[in-house]
């Protein structure tokens, strides 16, 4: 991305030959489609260039995205609350700003975006797909969205999630399913999937989401996009549904992050998101490492490929050789065998730890009928995980909790020796849409077999619990076109770093796919 802007901005001719004779084919022609791209569907780095210059206005950059949704999203249904004329009077109002001053509103100034639906936005439906919340309307910004108005970010709409952000695809009793922008047959992923299937449809340059247990980064991957879960602490997540509206604490496994279609602009929202909370911003600040490495020649890469615990299907194998394959031609360092721990003992503390903190909001009634049922199955029974963690007394968490910092430690340890861990992000290629099937008889395909549902975020359980920064990118496509992505890891507060691995890999990779709804 780097080298395509260096192209668009060259002061003369011979300057952009110049730079064009030492790119590959697939950045030449990268740097080509964005010199004729409209600017609605261009990168956000590159629309707030133009709107600082006053090549265009906030005004006239969202009636271009307002359109492209007009045609767009009534087959794809991610947004599913849009705010025209709010988004309208607050491009105006940015446009004036401007104008008056000279200056721009902060980082985002004038860029329309959307937000995920379960983040509170004042006066603005927020219901997190839930019939209870139909007629939400909360009050108050949350946090993190309060941050991309300050920055000067343009609220154009909400987009789809499941009931509650408690499914691996989209749909909701409120709204419908949301598709996959690349084939309708297959799940856009969740819960973050409107988010998702509207980056990679051009309905918005960048979102706003969450990731619990992969939420922002399953959806990437299905629909061929990049997602950040940032380093766990570093984005305030109060507003964040669920918990219920009000609440003022969240998930300690919770992260909220940006969704964009290229790292720099994961890079740009990452610089608004990351703050202290409002209560907390008086004492300190958070000033992020810059990356640990300026070239990919000097990255030294731990690379993951496959585990027992959670197959991948011969497509991601491929893959990862071909990564590998990029990464020791351009000189960097590749460890294909040390691993910082075990997949399965992590995936397991992480499910242990996910089911205790989702028992917060449980009616006494509902939390007291669980701890019956928990106490008939015996505690060596793996079928009794879910019950079992849901219902520990507090010691066993502080047990639980050590074990993390344990795992914390480990990880640690690797990250003296390693820059960046790639693996897998999912175990194979978009899973069917299940929409009318029952949870219990999900399944997914690898290597011909059917596997369990939820081995989909076996891969991206890795970083959740342990605070890790971790990013999903894609990675090329299938002879079907469809999304193929790799996941980056990196140590604690290192989320340039995973970052600017993503920018290096993005330089050498093939163009990623734009589904039909792209250029609508």
């Amino acid at each position: 991305m780097i080298l395509r802007r260096t192209l668009l901005i060259a002061s003369t001719a011979v300057a952009a030959a110049a730079s064009m004779a030492t790119m590959t084919a697939a950045a030449r022609a990268r740097a080509a489609a964005t010199a004729s791209t409209p600017l609605h569907l261009a990168p956000a780095r590159d629309q707030l260039a133009a709107l600082r210059r006053r090549t265009t206005t906030s005004r006239a950059l969202l009636e271009q995205y307002l359109q492209h949704i007009e045609k767009t999203n009534p087959g794809l249904n991610a947004v599913i609350t849009l705010d025209a004329e709010g988004a309208r009077a607050a491009a105006d109002a940015a446009d004036r700003h401007l104008a008056r001053t000279g200056k721009p509103l902060g980082a985002l100034h004038g860029l329309p975006v959307t937000v995920k639906d379960a983040l509170e936005t004042k006066g603005l439906r927020s219901t997190c797909g839930a019939p209870d919340l139909t007629d939400h309307v909360p009050d108050q910004d949350a946090d993190a969205v309060a941050r991309l108005r300050a920055a000067g970010a343009v609220i154009v709409g909400k987009t789809n999630v499941p009931v509650m952000c408690q499914d691996l695809q989209t749909s909701n009793p409120l709204f419908g399913t949301t598709k996959n922008p690349h084939d309708a047959t297959k799940t856009a992923g969740g819960s973050s999937g409107g988010p998702a299937a509207a980056v990679a449809a051009g309905i918005t340059s960048l979102e706003l989401g969450s990731d619990l247990a992969g939420s922002l980064r399953l959806p990437a991957a299905y629909c061929g996009v990049y997602a950040l879960r940032p380093s766990g602490g570093i984005v305030p997540t109060r507003g964040h549904i669920p918990r219920p509206p009000g609440w003022l604490s969240s998930s300690d496994m919770l992260t909220l992050g940006p969704i964009a279609r290229t790292p720099d602009d994961l890079d740009v929202a990452l610089d608004v998101l990351a703050a202290p909370a409002p209560a907390e911003a008086a004492a300190w600040r958070i000033d992020l490492p810059a990356p640990r490495r300026r070239r990919l020649a000097d990255y030294r890469v731990g690379l993951w490929q496959d585990d027992p615990y959670c197959h991948v299907d011969d497509t991601i194998r491929r893959l990862l050789d071909e990564i590998a394959g990029i990464l020791r031609s351009s000189g960097a360092t590749v460890d294909g065998t040390t691993r910082p721990v075990g997949l399965a003992d992590s995936d397991r503390l992480f499910q242990r730890l996910m089911f205790a903190t989702a028992s917060a909001t449980a009616t006494d009634a509902g939390f007291a009928d669980d701890i019956a049922a928990a106490d008939r199955i015996p505690a060596d029974d793996p079928s009794g995980i879910f019950l079992h963690s849901r219902t520990m007394r507090h010691r066993d968490w502080l047990r639980a909790n050590e074990e993390r910092e344990k795992l914390r430690g480990h990880w640690a340890d690797y990250f003296t020796a390693h820059d960046v861990l790639i693996t897998p992000a999912v175990p194979n290629t978009c899973v069917d849409d299940q929409t009318s099937t029952p949870v219990p008889s999900r399944f997914i395909t690898v290597n011909g077999q059917k596997r369990p549902y939820f081995d989909q975020t076996a891969w991206l359980n890795l970083a959740g619990h342990v605070r890790l920064p971790a990013l999903v990118m894609p990675a090329g496509r299938t002879a079907d076109g469809l999304p193929l992505a790799i996941q980056i890891i990196g140590p604690y507060l290192a989320d340039r770093t995973v970052v600017d691995m993503a920018r290096h890999l993005a330089r050498r990779l093939p163009e990623p796919a734009q589904p039909p709804a792209f250029t609508a």
